[in-house]
């Protein structure tokens, strides 16, 4: 019976040299292990202390192209929405309501101004007056001027009559028919009798001067009281309100039959076909805008393309207000004051050092990140260049490859080194 297998076992012993090489391992193995405990300890014990990753938010500085924006909130506007005002004192009888739908010339509301009224009526009456004074005046100028042409005429005939009996005293003369006295006297006659002709047709032309002057100075003054007329019928007719375009009413100010004062705000029109976006942007980015800027506008159920077409001169609650036009048609659905968000392009840096945009930014101005390396977030002094909503550049501080805490930093107390736990 066989009880084991010791009797067959050989003992052999190892070759020189091996337990000095097995002792050389061992000792290389603790070694590195005391190393690493050793930089474990003390980067452990020059950190202040450690937070976990999982509440941090971690991103790699890259080089690439920043598009500067502006993310900013804004508002739905008709382009054009006339307020419609009260021309003089009156009555107002509203023929609209808010929200009806109105097309341009419409009647919206009749003011009743009796004043007015009254004021027309005289106009006609002293227009009247004046035209039937300028039908006399030229009635009376006709008259003048046939006068003074009679009076022309009748001295032209004298002197004709005066000629002709100095011509037959001149063929007798030579005879001694005609005493010589009256000789004399027929060409004293003949003289006078042309002076008073010439005399008598520059008066007819004078005259005629005249009574032109008188008329054209009538015509002026029915000139005048028409366009006074004019001014009149137009007062009278503004008093009936008509839609100046196409829309809606969006407010009435007024209660139907109500009396106004001279211009009184009586409702606002809206035309829905020519909307624009109004924006509220905080007044740091003023500077860099300028009219033409492109915008994207999210509507809520689509995104549309505009351009900056009017900027406010006025600051208001650190904001200012900026106009943004559709380019091409308008989106279909927009509505009167609907809210909306717009991203304004600034402007494009390409190649530029840049990281993804957190909490650090406004984290002590923007002066310091915390790099992470080997499990330690560094705090590290940068210096930050051009913002966009989603990007920020990075003109000193950091290198490409670099990563930094962008998020959760705000627990670290401005610490100098902080350990990171996996």
């Amino acid at each position: 019976m066989i009880r084991d297998t010791s009797q067959q076992d050989a003992v052999i012993n190892a070759p020189k040299g091996q337990h000095a090489k097995r002792r050389l391992v061992i000792a290389a193995g603790l070694a590195l292990l005391l190393a690493a405990g050793y930089y474990l300890v003390h980067t452990w014990r020059d950190t202040d202390h450690s937070v976990s990753i999982a509440r941090l938010r971690i991103a790699e500085v890259t080089r690439g192209t920043l598009v500067r924006d502006a993310a900013v909130n804004g508002r739905i506007v008709a382009a054009v929405s006339p307020t419609l005002y009260a021309t003089s004192a009156a009555t107002v009888t509203l023929k609209v309501a808010a929200g009806d739908t109105v097309k341009k010339h419409d009647v919206l509301a009749v003011l009743e101004s009796p004043d007015l009224a009254d004021a027309l009526k005289r106009e006609q009456s002293a227009y009247a007056q004046i035209e039937a004074d300028v039908a006399r005046q030229r009635i009376l100028a006709r008259k003048q001027q046939l006068l003074a042409r009679r009076d022309a005429d009748t001295a032209e005939i004298d002197r004709l009559s005066a000629q002709r009996t100095l011509e037959r005293y001149d063929a007798v003369a030579n005879d001694g028919i005609v005493a010589k006295i009256d000789y004399q006297k027929a060409r004293d006659a003949l003289n006078s009798a042309q002076i008073r002709a010439r005399h008598a047709g520059q008066a007819a032309e004078l005259e005629g001067d005249n009574v032109a002057l008188e008329l054209q100075s009538k015509i002026k003054q029915l000139e005048q009281q028409r366009m006074v007329l004019s001014n009149a019928q137009r007062r009278v007719d503004e008093l009936t309100v008509r839609a100046p375009v196409d829309g809606f009413i969006g407010t009435l100010s007024v209660a139907n039959r109500s009396v106004v004062p001279l211009n009184t705000p009586l409702m606002t029109l809206v035309d829905l076909s020519q909307l624009e976006v109004e924006l509220e942007v905080p007044e740091t980015y003023v500077a860099d805008m300028g009219l033409g800027m492109r915008a994207e506008v999210n509507y809520g159920t689509g995104n549309a393309s505009g351009k900056l077409s009017a900027l406010s001169p006025e600051v208001v609650k650190n904001q200012v207000l900026a106009r943004v036009r559709f380019d091409g048609k308008q989106p279909p659905g927009l509505r009167q004051n609907q809210r909306v968000t717009a991203r304004l392009l600034i402007d494009e840096k390409p190649n530029a050092l840049i990281v993804q945009r957190g909490p650090f930014v406004e984290s002590e101005g923007g002066r310091y990140a915390y790099v992470v390396r080997d499990g330690v977030a560094i705090r590290t002094a940068i210096r930050l260049g051009a913002t966009s909503v989603t990007a920020v550049e990075i003109l000193d501080g950091l290198k490409q490859g670099d990563k930094i805490v962008i998020a959760g930093s705000e627990t670290f107390e401005n610490a100098a080194r902080i350990s990171i736990n996996n």
